[in-house]
């Protein structure tokens, strides 16, 4: 009996075989389909989770591989101060084999878009910007929350970056390169005076990459004088600055100096 059911059973594994094979190309099959369609709305999902609710992609079109949204800037969860960017954002991601590459292009405020590498290891992600210039509007700004809600910035923000390279590894953050902002002819309802000054922000990483960053703020030109410096440490900004008014301008900016940080006779110190 057992020299007839082993022929059998052989049999009946030959003819399974196949439909194991078939089976298995059809779900590979589908998984590629669900990853080359996947919908804008899972992109818009990951990017929302990761800036906690404080960037959001609204009227998403196309796929998560190539597609559009409107940029939206909010205070997190609950906020009543989200600020929409005019127009809309364009990206487009090529996978590679442990790359991406990605563009981004905002209708509103870049000539060109912004392209990035993405390179994953097994223990780290490099992220490696091509060199880049785009102009935004401040108020956007008041998107975020406070401070910036209250300040209501008025002007252009000049966003610059240079060899700017980012390194994910060990569960540490470390930069290269230069992120470079241009605060121009900026103002706010706090001051009647318009415009305040122009002032510079820089961003600063080592060749070989820095875990501290060093964060430098200075005044181009402009009766309200701004200075600092400090370092962002992980996920956290340590600064320390001064701000003052020049001769002429203390009382147009008293009430925006008592906001902005703690008073010190003529200065108000800042820190966060």
């Amino acid at each position: 009996m057992s020299r007839l059911i082993q022929p059998a059973r052989q049999r009946l594994s030959r003819s399974a075989a196949p439909w194991r094979w078939a089976w298995l190309g059809a779900g590979l099959g589908l998984v590629a389909a669900v990853l080359v369609w996947a919908p804008a709305r899972w992109l818009i999902w990951g990017v929302t989770q990761a800036s906690q609710d404080r960037v959001l992609l609204e009227s998403a079109r196309g796929s998560v591989w190539r597609g559009s949204a409107q940029l939206v800037l909010s205070g997190g969860q609950g906020s009543r101060n989200a600020q929409a960017l005019p127009g809309r954002i364009h990206w487009q991601i090529e996978p590679g084999w442990l790359s991406s590459r990605l563009r981004l292009q905002a209708d509103c405020c870049m000539s060109s878009p912004v392209q990035l590498l993405m390179h994953v290891g097994l223990s780290n992600v490099d992220l490696q910007f091509e060199a880049h210039r785009s102009q935004w509007p401040a108020a956007l700004l008041s998107g975020l929350g406070a401070p910036w809600n209250t300040l209501q910035p008025e002007g252009h923000l000049q966003l610059r970056t240079e060899s700017l390279g980012l390194q994910w590894a060990v569960g540490r953050l470390q930069m290269k390169g230069l992120v470079e902002l241009q605060a121009q002819d900026m103002s706010t309802r706090l001051s009647t005076l318009k415009p305040m000054g122009s002032y510079l922000v820089q961003l600063r990483g080592t060749p070989q990459g820095s875990p501290t960053p060093e964060l430098i703020l200075s005044t181009i030109r402009g009766p309200l004088q701004l200075s600092g410096q400090g370092q962002w440490v992980g996920a956290r900004l340590r600064f320390t600055g001064e701000a003052s008014a020049d001769e002429g301008s203390e009382s147009a900016l008293s009430n925006l100096l008592n906001i902005i940080g703690r008073r010190q006779g003529a200065s108000s110190l800042l820190s966060f």
